[in-house]
């Protein structure tokens, strides 16, 4: 089962998918927790050069980068773990690429859609966690927290693009889509979460 979590800067959800990481484990199940860009060797080298570096980088460029690590991704850990019973929970996934690059920085939709079927092989998440919050209070949580990536440092329009994406998105999709309210405290959130998870696993015989 490929459980994934997405948002924009801020919502929380690296710390939710923690949270659920631990409970999980807890109860017995073999779960894996993972992330994009990265999750491999090749991906969090990448990641490092990509996300904390000052320089231009065109919108499609970034896109195929973001593709080419999602490969790796996918063909190296995510698949394996899937096909061996395993239930992944990975921070972010393939809707990112069109709330980011799609949406954010204009690359045609179809373009992503065909990539995305190119590098995911079929993989599809069972369930998307979307953490909504709003624009300004995800930033200011990522300015108290850490130094802010390339990413975090775009203007308040593009962020707002994000946000209206993953609405978009999950309206189109309400049944793979899992929306939460972001501003929730962390506990609230978490319960809420793991109460649709273990019951999305009952229903999977897991």
């Amino acid at each position: 089962m490929l459980i994934t979590f997405e948002g924009i800067e801020g919502c929380g959800k690296t710390t939710q998918i923690a949270l659920l990481h631990t409970y999980l484990e807890k109860k017995g199940l073999n779960v894996i927790k993972t992330r994009e860009p990265g999750g491999t060797t090749f991906g969090e080298t990448l990641r490092k050069v990509f996300l904390h570096t000052n320089m231009e980088v065109y919108p499609l460029s970034e896109l195929l980068v973001f593709m080419a690590m999602r490969a790796q991704h996918v063909e190296e850990l995510i698949q394996p773990a899937l096909k061996e019973g395993k239930v992944v929970l990975c921070d972010r996934f393939i809707d990112a690429s069109y709330a980011y690059q799609g949406y954010g920085r204009g690359v045609d939709l179809g373009i992503i859609e065909t990539l995305n079927r190119l590098v995911t092989k079929g993989v599809r998440p069972n369930l998307t966690v979307l953490l909504d919050c709003s624009v300004e209070n995800g930033l200011k949580r990522k300015a108290e927290s850490a130094d802010m990536d390339r990413f975090e440092k775009e203007e308040l329009a593009f962020h707002n693009k994000i946000k209206k994406a993953y609405e978009k998105m999950s309206k189109a999709d309400p049944k793979r889509f899992f929306v939460i309210d972001g501003s929730l405290d962390i506990d609230t959130i978490h319960r809420t979460i793991r109460k649709k998870v273990v019951a999305l696993l009952k229903n999977y015989g897991i």
